[in-house]
């Protein structure tokens, strides 16, 4: 696993007189690099998000991870809490009101303008763009996939795909079809916001269109992903979400899902 020298800054991302905020990690030196796209949980770009984006970068890619409640609440952002061993029950609140509102058509123009961003950079290879993206996120990069830029996608548990698109009348799930790229989607068994049957929908619906896919599921439950980081926030370990074998065996299956597309 690489671990190279990465520059970090906080980017505005234009889109139709809207200032998208977003959070930028690339190399440190000169090169072509393909790029990811890192979608946020209901929780805004906050420390854990920069933390993916900047070990996303470390790998040599040229990471973004945009303020998706651009519209609704510009800036907002909750940590985790030690208190709360995970986030607090107010950014639980918030996070949810926000995510409410939120709207298919708005999320897929924000993407757009994500990708044309990135077109932008000098070190861009712009015919390598993918995403990650969790629970909220992990529903928005399963919307992304359909565009013809993304070439590999990275959804976690995502929230919601076989039954809703954000005020659309059809769920995400029915424009797998669509999906144009490589798509790996992460699932907890144990995960009761994002039940097996959920998943299990989508793993047919991956298959009944022949879309180039992998589902993989752990012994988990929702937020797994997040032990990754337990090092930096031990406090983790006595969460419910965290679970050390199946985030790094997620890690190793999302390098090379990046490996091989971008």
């Amino acid at each position: 696993m690489k671990n190279i020298e990465i520059n970090t800054s906080i980017i505005q991302i234009p889109n139709n007189g809207l200032q998208i905020d977003a959070y930028l990690a690339q190399p440190a030196f000169s090169g072509t690099f393909g790029a990811v796209i890192v979608f946020h949980e209901i929780f805004g770009v906050n420390s854990n998000i920069r933390d993916i984006t900047e070990l996303i970068a470390k790998q040599g890619y040229v990471v973004v991870a945009p303020a998706m409640y651009q519209r609704i609440a510009p800036g907002f952002a909750a940590d985790f809490s030690p208190e709360d061993i995970g986030f607090s029950p107010e950014a639980y609140r918030l996070g949810l009101e926000y995510y409410q509102q939120v709207k298919y058509q708005e999320i897929l123009s924000d993407i757009q303008a994500t990708i044309a961003y990135l077109k932008t950079l000098p070190n861009v290879k712009a015919s390598a763009i993918g995403t990650i993206g969790f629970c909220f996120g992990g529903h928005v990069a399963y919307m992304a996939a359909i565009l013809p830029d993304i070439k590999a996608t990275a959804s976690f548990y995502g929230g919601g795909i076989t039954t809703s698109s954000y005020g659309e009348e059809i769920p995400t799930i029915n424009r797998t079809k669509e999906i144009k790229g490589t798509i790996y989607t992460f699932f907890g068994t144990r995960d009761i916001l994002v039940p097996q049957s959920e998943n299990e929908q989508i793993e047919a619906e991956l298959k009944k269109h022949q879309i180039n896919h992998r589902v993989i599921r752990y012994d988990a439950g929702h937020g797994f992903f997040a032990g990754l980081f337990v090092d930096k926030y031990p406090f983790l370990k006595q969460h419910p979400s965290y679970n050390a074998e199946a985030s790094a065996d997620a890690w190793k299956n999302v390098l090379e899902l990046f490996k091989n597309n971008l």
